[in-house]
């Protein structure tokens, strides 16, 4: 199928945190699919990304579902959750609640929908698996379903061993590094049956286990430079996302870059 638009909702996982152009903006799986779709379909080819990080899934709904529908696209794409599942107190059945009619509203509006299942960013974390590990599994199973129910494009980041590997996330590993992007990216083109280039699909070698001096090290830089800021603006009521606009709000030609 020829899409002759696509917009991106969500959150720093789709806006392209951290794959970053030569600019400083933000890339992101999302720029790399909608590039490959405009060179299927022409220079006429739409693509908005309405996502912003941050957002929690009450936001990505209450500030991007309508402006998405307004825009009457041919694919959207929605990813959120993630967010919420670094709350402390959140129920994955609660998220999948209010995610589930918001496929199906898309769907009515004779879009086709991408999800997802989450790459595991627990495996990352000291203590993830203990702190997120059920609950991401739980939200995982609940967009299968989703996409089941409701015909949706499923994309299964959770079920690549490849997100293992550390150098698919940046430095804060919460987000993906630009190879994971790129990966995501040929995922998904996958899924909607459109070829990828197979250099997207490659990962480097699995490095060797780190001492563990150096691993304990690591974390401690991680939970300095990373963690301690993130629960500093948790705290304080401050998402990174406050300030931040929509990079693409609007349907618009797409260039490479």
């Amino acid at each position: 199928m020829a899409w002759r638009s696509f917009v991106a909702m969500g959150d720093s996982f789709t806006e392209g945190m951290n794959d970053g152009y030569p600019d400083g903006t933000f890339r992101g799986w999302a720029d790399l699919v909608a590039t490959r779709l405009a060179v299927e379909t022409g220079p006429d080819f739409g693509y908005a990304n309405v996502a912003i990080r941050g957002r929690l899934l009450d936001q990505i709904i209450a500030e991007q579902l309508e402006p998405t529908l307004a825009m009457r696209p041919d694919l959207v794409s929605f990813a959120a959750g993630g967010n919420d599942l670094l709350r402390p107190r959140v129920d994955p059945d609660t998220l999948l609640a209010k995610i589930d009619p918001v496929v199906a509203r898309i769907r009515a509006a004779g879009a086709d929908v991408i999800v997802f299942r989450f790459a595991d960013i627990a495996a990352h974390i000291p203590g993830g698996q203990r702190m997120i590990g059920a609950r991401t599994a739980a939200l995982n199973d609940g967009f299968r379903e989703i996409a089941e129910r409701h015909g949706a494009y499923l994309v299964d980041l959770f079920a690549d061993g490849a997100y293992l590997h550390r150098e698919m996330w940046s430095d804060d590993r919460l987000h993906l590094s630009e190879i994971g992007h790129r990966r995501a990216a040929g995922h998904a083109l996958n899924a909607l049956g459109v070829g990828v280039d197979e250099e997207w699909m490659l990962v480097p070698p699995m490095p060797q286990p780190t001492p563990w001096r150096l691993a304990r090290s690591a974390d401690l830089h991680w939970a300095r430079h990373h963690l301690a800021p993130w629960v500093g603006r948790h705290l304080r009521g401050i998402s990174s996302g406050d300030l931040v606009t929509a990079k693409r709000p609007v349907l618009a030609p797409i260039s490479v870059r």
